[in-house]
């Protein structure tokens, strides 16, 4: 027995807003562009969650229930939520206890009952009735808000919330695909709403060691940005005096929700550059556009030079962190045994010019990237 997941209007504010696509990383399978994703991880808060019913397992959870049930599992609040686009929006969380201290590009699983209606417009879900009282849950990087209603810089330890990047994904990508589970339910959500927000704040994907005039590239798509956010924020607040320097690709420019917080660091800081990267504007494909560029993928970017050029850097592995996280693609890890991309990605192209991952410490020359999606 199954029932099929409710779905809530858009809100206000959503209803005459034009269908905007997908950040640059549409070909994804699960849901979100930075979600982590260290499966154990969401494995183990799951096998966490208690059995508990309230009215009838072999029926789904009335408006009482699904009341009962939110008092028990929820444990976060939604405190602030701002929209880039109809698909991409900022949430900023703040959790019922105190945050506990974590690394930039560390990551966190959210969740949401299967009993919270499904925004309009989304894959129909048909939830079987024994999962109807459990909850869905995805791993998100976190990002930070970059700068304070001052003007100040703001790193992520100095808020009492959660900032979080996210793309509504609408569907499973094919018909046979299984309907996303979490973000078409958190996009029906608003401030003073709540949510499931596990305890542990976990990752290696992190700064590490680096020296304060070392080079720190931070490569990524669509809101594969959220942890580098968090990580050029570290950086600039506590006087790194070598390049920061962060890449993004995207489809469009209203893609870049941070865009304003970035230019805002660009004139703080002389040592921060940020370059946001389209691909489906008029000038990246309109051969006869005045200001054609081409389409400015991080790949082609780097092996073209103009990545360098646009960095006014080197780029030279002596002195040189990577950072890559988002599209597998464009990250392009195969695991051992695995047929090579035909379109390489940016590990292969960083390995060419001496770039290395095959490390167990970590300093210039050496990548660092989010194998999961």
């Amino acid at each position: 027995m199954c029932f099929v997941s409710a779905s809530t209007p858009p809100r206000p504010d959503q209803a005459d807003q034009p269908n905007h696509p997908r950040p640059e990383t549409p070909d994804q399978k699960n849901e979100g562009i930075s979600q982590a994703g260290d499966r154990s991880a969401i494995a183990a808060a799951r096998a966490t969650s208690p059995p508990a019913y309230f009215g009838s397992p072999e029926t789904p959870p009335n408006l009482t229930d699904q009341r009962m049930l939110r008092e028990q599992f929820y444990n976060a609040t939604i405190i602030d939520r701002i929209d880039a686009t109809e698909d991409l929006a900022k949430f900023r969380v703040r959790p019922d206890a105190p945050i506990p201290a974590f690394e930039p590009g560390q990551y966190v699983v959210l969740g949401l009952g299967n009993w919270e209606p499904r925004l309009i417009g989304t894959q129909v879900e048909d939830v079987p009735v024994k999962k109807a009282r459990k909850i869905v849950r995805r791993a998100y990087s976190i990002s930070c808000p970059l700068l304070h209603n001052d003007g100040s810089i703001a790193t992520q330890d100095s808020v009492d919330y959660l900032e979080f990047y996210i793309t509504l994904v609408r569907d499973g990508g094919t018909a046979v695909s299984k309907p996303p589970g979490l973000t078409p339910r958190l996009f029906g959500k608003s401030v003073g709403d709540r949510l499931v927000m596990e305890r542990k704040i976990v990752g290696k994907y992190v700064l590490g060691d680096y020296s304060p005039t070392d080079t720190m590239l931070l490569l990524g798509t669509g809101t594969g940005e959220a942890p580098h956010n968090a990580m050029a924020a570290k950086l600039l607040a506590t006087g790194h005096r070598g390049r920061v320097i962060t890449a993004t690709s995207v489809r469009y420019r209203h893609d870049c929700a941070y865009r304003n917080e970035h230019e805002v660091l660009m004139r703080m800081y002389p040592n921060y550059l940020y370059l946001p990267l389209t691909t489906r504007e008029p000038e990246n494909i309109q051969s006869d556009h005045p200001e054609f560029v081409g389409k400015r993928y991080l790949q082609t970017m780097f092996t073209s030079g103009q990545l360098a050029e646009l960095a006014e850097d080197s780029l030279d592995p002596a002195n040189t962190h990577v950072f890559l996280c988002g599209n597998p693609d464009m990250i392009g890890y195969a695991a051992p045994g695995a047929d090579i991309p035909e379109n390489p990605g940016m590990l292969p192209l960083l390995r060419a010019v001496g770039f290395r991952d095959d490390v167990t410490e970590h300093g210039p020359g050496t990548i660092r990237f989010e194998k999961y999606w």
